[in-house]
C-alpha cells in the first residue's frame, strides 16, 4: 500500500494475508445477461482466497428500491458487513473473479460509508492464481466481528436530480462506463425495456478500456490518455446500473482524484424516466 493507490498487488496480499487486521472480500459478480443467477457465489464456492468472505451486491443492497443493487442505508450496510466479520480498524482488500466488475463497486460502497482503508486487488483472482496463490472452497469461520461505524459520504453518491442538474449546468463531468455502441444509441441495451443513448453532455469512457488484457487496471499513461481531463475536476461516473461506473471512480483515484461520485441509479433509472432527455449520436 504505497503511493496512495487504491490497489494492492497479489504479491502484497500473499505476503500480508495473515495480518490480524486484514479482511479479504470476494465480490465476484456476473451480470444476468452473461451468466446464470448466482454465478458469482458459485465462483466463490468453487475456490476463493483463504479467509475471504463473500459480498453479494444484490443482497447488501436497498431492498426497497426497484432498481438493481442500489446502495443500502447505513444501518443495513453496517449490519451486513459486521456479519462478514468486517468492522472498524480493519484493512480491507476486495477482489472478484470477473476483473474489476464488482470489486470496484464494493470498494466504492465502503468508501461511501466512510471507510477509507479499503483497496482492490489488482488483477483479481487471475492475478492471485498467477502467483500460485492458494485457494480454498470452504467458507471461513467468522468470529467476533467488530462494530462497523458508518460515516456516510453523501458527496460520493449522486441522485437523478443531481445528475439532471449537472447535465444542464455542466458543473461536473458525467462519465459513462458503458460500451460505445450503447452510449451512442447504435446498439441495444441488455435490459430490453430501456432505450440506448446517453445523458446529454456526458462523455463515454468504457470500463473495458480501463482494464488490460491481464485483468489489471491499465497503466497510468493509458489511464491518463482517457481520463486526464477529469483528474482535477468534479466527476460523476455512470453506467448501466452503478457497477462498472465504479471502475471509472477507481481509475480516477489511481490518478489522484479520490472524490469521483457515482450515479447509483445510472442508465436503469435515467432511461426509464420519461422526463429525461436521451441523447444519441448520428451514425
Amino acid at each position: 500500500m504505497t503511493d496512495r493507490s487504491p490497489l494492492v498487488s497479489a504479491q502484497w496480499l500473499k505476503d500480508n494475508l495473515q495480518a490480524p487486521d486484514l479482511r479479504v472480500i470476494d465480490a465476484s459478480y456476473f451480470p444476468a445477461w452473461t451468466a446464470a443467477s448466482g454465478a458469482g457465489k458459485q465462483a466463490y464456492d468453487r475456490g476463493h482466497i483463504p479467509g475471504a468472505v463473500y459480498f453479494d451486491i444484490d443482497e447488501i443492497a436497498d431492498s426497497n428500491s426497484e432498481l438493481p443493487h442500489m446502495l443500502p442505508d447505513a444501518v443495513k450496510f453496517s449490519s451486513r458487513v459486521r456479519k462478514l466479520g468486517v468492522g472498524d480498524g480493519n484493512r480491507i482488500v476486495v477482489y472478484d473473479a470477473n476483473d474489476f466488475f464488482a470489486s470496484a463497486r464494493v470498494w466504492w460502497m465502503f468508501r461511501a460509508m466512510g471507510h477509507e482503508d479499503v483497496y482492490v486487488l489488482d488483477g483479481g483472482l487471475r492475478a492471485w492464481q498467477a502467483i500460485e496463490g492458494e485457494l480454498e472452497d470452504l467458507p471461513p469461520v467468522i468470529t467476533g466481528g467488530r462494530h462497523f461505524t458508518p460515516r456516510v459520504r453523501a458527496d460520493l453518491l449522486k441522485s437523478m436530480d443531481q445528475v439532471r442538474a449537472a447535465s444542464k449546468q455542466k458543473n461536473a463531468a458525467i462519465l459513462d462506463a458503458r460500451p460505445a455502441g450503447r452510449f451512442s444509441g447504435s446498439e441495444k441495451e441488455p435490459r430490453p425495456e430501456l432505450k440506448s443513448g446517453h445523458i446529454p453532455g456526458s462523455a463515454n469512457v468504457p470500463a473495458s478500456k480501463l482494464v488490460g488484457a491481464d485483468g489489471k487496471l491499465a497503466p497510468k499513461d493509458e489511464l491518463k490518455a482517457l481520463l486526464d481531463d477529469y483528474t482535477s475536476t468534479a466527476a460523476i461516473a455512470t453506467c448501466g446500473s452503478g457497477v462498472s461506473a465504479a471502475v471509472i471512480a477507481l481509475a480516477l483515484a489511481e490518478l489522484g482524484n479520490w472524490d469521483a461520485a457515482i450515479y447509483d441509479g445510472s442508465w436503469s433509472e435515467w432511461a426509464a424516466s420519461a422526463e429525461n432527455e436521451i441523447a444519441v449520436e448520428n451514425a
